[in-house]
């Protein structure tokens, strides 16, 4: 069966990949695009997490301004190569990433950032909540748990959902992007600015 070359472009404008990755994936998926995107996805990722240790001392720093000039953003976004830094979706990936620190305002690029002093003052929070809601006592560290996973996606940049598509998270986007730039890439730092704060 010959491939469609339209489904070939639209598969490439979806998920950045190349033309024989796309071809290949159609043939796969029986020229069904939907699934050619998930396949292309699925080893993208399986790519992406052999590059996730390597080191990415290249980059940038992203700034962002809020139009009311009341928010401010820096975010260090690191790669591999000075090459990828300059790509255009490294940039957008940084615009991107600085516009979700302005909006959502984490405290953290992830969990493992926490101090331990502070994660476990929230979970005790969260084993007292449990106890006063008459929660079996048996439960209350599962509760405290779950607890302490809403409190990275809320403090956690990594973590969150991305403001512009509630479904994906911050990490999935950054993955991503490893498997289309085939590099490793780092959130190293970030600071925001708040009028007030």
């Amino acid at each position: 069966m010959a491939l469609d070359m339209e489904s070939v472009k639209e598969l490439r404008a979806r998920t950045g990949a190349g033309v024989l990755d796309c071809k290949k994936a159609l043939a796969e998926c029986g020229d069904d695009v939907e699934k050619a995107v998930d396949y292309l996805r699925e080893k993208g990722l399986a790519k992406a997490a052999k590059k996730v240790g390597r080191t990415a001392a290249q980059g940038l720093v992203f700034s962002y301004i809020h139009t009311n000039g009341k928010i401010g953003v820096l975010v260090e976004l690191n790669c591999e190569t000075d090459f990828v830094a300059r790509t255009d979706e490294f940039q957008q990936l940084g615009h991107e990433i600085a516009m979700q620190i302005a909006a959502a305002n984490p405290q953290y690029v992830s969990p493992e950032e926490v101090p331990s002093d502070d994660l476990e003052r929230e979970k005790e929070i969260y084993r007292n909540q449990a106890l006063e809601e008459g929660k079996p006592a048996h439960i209350v560290d599962k509760i405290a748990e779950g607890r302490v996973n809403k409190f990275y996606e809320e403090t956690c940049l990594l973590e969150q959902n991305y403001i512009r598509d509630p479904d994906r998270k911050i990490k999935d986007m950054v993955i991503d992007n490893i498997a289309k730039m085939g590099e490793n890439i780092v959130v190293r730092r970030f600071a925001r600015y708040s009028i007030g704060e």
